[in-house]
């Protein structure tokens, strides 16, 4: 039987941590010393482009290979710091040229490969308001939140323009200026657009930083609520305090990592910590401009010598679906650290990390809102499997009970109650766009209220019981799904599930679960019993679903988090509300 607690040993860590926990370590440490640790503008002021690219860019470390581009044919392309910093200038330059001002919004429409890293720094370097789109999306997603983020700029190729813009374009009045790439050879530009790359070829290298300040607008993250429009959260460029310290202490980055972030860029777990807090640790960071495809992934973890990567659970469970014989064909001797986020990672793909690729999988929380990692398994941490950690150092964390009424209770251990985080920290959203009041509601006092449900265990390790809107009341017992679909995953059939909670006139309500089965398994009677008499042992007739289907896949957001609202209106026949972050619409 496996134990509750993956401790770890020596050889478990090759690297010497960053981060070793400790009375003394969370007492010393302080966001204003972190802070001195980045160097600043020239003159005063801060800048999170000049942070991950400049201060490398024009010092030691300028011939270091900042970017590694995969496209998909297997042919390689490095970027070095001092050609990202030339390069991201010239993008800066030629903004500047076309009269841009500092605030206006840029909005950032590109797959993953070097124009979005141009768009993204040299936007930021120009003092633009920079929003990553994820290119996926479509048409309408795209306009509603360039409508709702009043956007002057967007850089895209041609064939997204062509395909989910130009129809859109003219519902888009505040958008000023469109720079295209990929435009094939003869053809004309479409109207109303520039030549991205003619234009950068015509600009200067050299540019001089926007005069930005640590509360100056750096970056607008767009995040569905389970009602109503998408809500854009505003970030600082004093964010770079925070992206700094996590991606030292919570993904343990060293300057000689070779680091891959698997999240798209038009994420903000992918513009976090696929593009800023890499660089300001001066690593090398793996961009794969392909899809998802596990045979591939495997490679580029064993070819390009990958050291720590960052990855999501539904990545996770697609390689678990895909059997151990096909990591076991592969060999990760560099790899010394793997990291997950999005939504909780059951135990049992803790352990299938320890087991298949020979580290535990490092499971941490934090929001679109919170701005960066805010609680965390580390390094150097025991893991207690299908925990979510404890909270970084500077990070002060608390289980509360917020009433109607506005009173705030603290609970104790073991209590489930809201995930509550003490104000300030350096990436705290500012604002929710256009929405002051929506903003207000996320705070009570001094504490931001993240709108999960957790507890916390007498350890200090933190568990997450389910969003608010998700967990489910039946016969007087709180039940989060997460918990219920943690123990269907433990038999080998199941690949994924999701839980709602149904209405019943007795008990409030039942749990219903459903089910998606591994290649070469059936669904049968027999396997349906199987499962439900599972749950009954391990959680309770109480806990367990009282109903369980099976489904061919579950629906995700294009993030990777399971939509259990949407299983639950198609369940009760409701509304089923915004579906533009739905990966697949049809």
């Amino acid at each position: 039987m496996r134990s509750t607690m993956i401790e770890k040993t020596a050889s478990d860590l090759p690297v010497s941590p960053n981060w070793l926990d400790s009375a003394q370590a969370r007492a010393a440490f302080s966001w204003a010393a972190e802070a001195r640790e980045l160097v600043g503008l020239p003159g005063g002021g801060l800048n999170l482009a000049f942070e991950a690219v400049d201060r490398h860019a024009q010092g030691p470390r300028q011939d270091r290979i900042a970017l590694r581009l995969l496209d998909r044919d297997g042919h390689s392309r490095d970027i070095s710091y001092r050609a990202l910093g030339l390069q991201t200038n010239r993008f800066a330059h030629l903004l500047q040229r076309l009269g841009v001002a500092s605030g206006e919004r840029l909005f950032v429409l590109c797959e993953r490969g070097l124009e979005l890293y141009l768009g993204v720094l040299g936007g930021l370097k120009h003092g633009c308001v920079v929003s990553p789109l994820f290119s996926a999306f479509g048409p309408e997603p795209i306009a509603t939140r360039m409508r709702l983020g009043e956007g002057s700029i967007l850089v895209t190729s041609e064939v997204l323009y062509r395909r989910k813009v130009a129809d859109i374009r003219a519902s888009l009045p505040s958008l000023k200026h469109v720079l295209l790439f990929g435009i094939p050879e003869g053809e004309a530009l479409p109207d109303g657009t520039l030549d991205l790359h003619a234009m950068l070829a015509d600009a200067e290298d050299s540019f001089t930083v926007a005069p930005t300040t640590a509360e100056s607008p750096s970056l607008l993250h767009f995040t569905s609520g389970t009602t109503g429009t998408p809500k854009g959260a505003l970030h600082v460029h004093g964010a770079a305090v925070t992206h700094y310290v996590t991606g030292k202490y919570a993904l343990d980055l060293h300057p000689d990592d070779i680091y891959w972030c698997s999240a798209d860029p038009g994420w903000v777990t992918g513009t976090s910590y696929g593009i800023l807090a890499p660089l300001m640790l001066g690593v090398t960071c793996i961009v794969d401009c392909a899809e998802f495809d596990a045979e591939r992934w495997y490679r580029i973890l064993e070819q390009q010598r990958v050291s720590v990567w960052y990855t999501a659970p539904t990545a996770i469970r697609l390689l678990m679906k895909a059997g151990a014989a096909l990591a076991a064909a592969h060999h990760f001797p560099a790899l010394r650290f793997v990291a997950s986020v999005g939504e909780p990672l059951n135990a049992e793909a803790v352990w299938w990390g320890k087991e298949v690729l020979g580290h535990p999988i490092h499971d941490n929380w934090w929001q679109t809102e919170t701005g960066g990692i805010m609680i965390a398994n580390t390094a150097a941490m025991a893991i207690k499997p299908g925990s979510m950690g404890k909270p970084l150092p500077g990070v002060e964390a608390a289980i509360v009970d917020h009433s109607e009424e506005g009173r705030l209770t603290l609970l104790g251990n073991e209590q489930v109650g809201e995930l509550a985080l003490r104000k300030p920290w350096p990436a705290l959203f500012r604002a929710y766009l256009g929405q002051a009041e929506r903003y207000q509601r996320c705070f009570a006092g001094d504490w931001y209220l993240s709108g999960d449900l957790a507890r916390r265990d007498s350890d200090g390790y933190y568990w997450f019981v389910g969003r608010s809107d998700d967990v489910i009341k039946s016969a007087g017992h709180l039940i989060g799904p997460f918990e219920v679909e943690s123990v269907l995953m433990e038999l080998p059939a199941v690949a994924e599930v999701a839980v709602i909670g149904k209405p019943d006139p007795l008990l409030g309500e039942t749990v219903k679960a459903f089910v998606s089965l591994k290649g070469g398994y059936a669904a049968s009677p027999a396997l349906h019993d199987e499962l439900l008499g599972h749950a009954r042992k391990r959680l309770g007739a109480a806990v367990a679903p009282k109903e369980l289907e099976f489904v061919a896949s579950l629906p995700h957001t294009r993030s990777g988090k399971l939509m259990r609202r949407l299983l639950k209106a198609r369940e009760l026949g409701l509304p089923e509300g915004d579906l533009s972050t739905l990966e697949n619409p049809s």
